[in-house]
């Protein structure tokens, strides 16, 4: 089983974020919470999908992210994607800071 970590949309602005060590949200992946088998994503992902984080977060769910040089790094392109922005509007997104 690889690492994983659980990501969503923040719903005041749609932005990527991901499921902190204290619960939180953070748009950095690197400060994400990881688990390390199914047992431990499991409850990841449910403390993530818990109603009252409804006004704050939507679309919880996992990924499989592994350790690179400079911190975690996602396995699906897709998600590589959904951390650094729009790959179209290079103005836009996290690129553009």
């Amino acid at each position: 089983m690889s690492l994983q970590v659980v990501t969503a949309n923040r719903l005041d602005d749609g932005l990527v974020v991901f499921l902190t060590a204290d619960g939180g949200w953070s748009e950095n992946i690197h400060d994400s919470r990881v688990a390390d088998g199914k047992e431990a994503a499991a409850v990841l992902l449910k403390e993530a999908s818990a109603p009252e984080l409804d006004v704050v977060i939507v679309g919880p769910y996992l990924i499989d992210v592994e350790q690179g040089d400079g911190g975690l790094v996602p396995t699906k392109y897709r998600e590589v994607l959904r951390t650094k922005g729009p790959s179209v509007r290079q103005d836009l997104g996290y690129q553009a800071v």
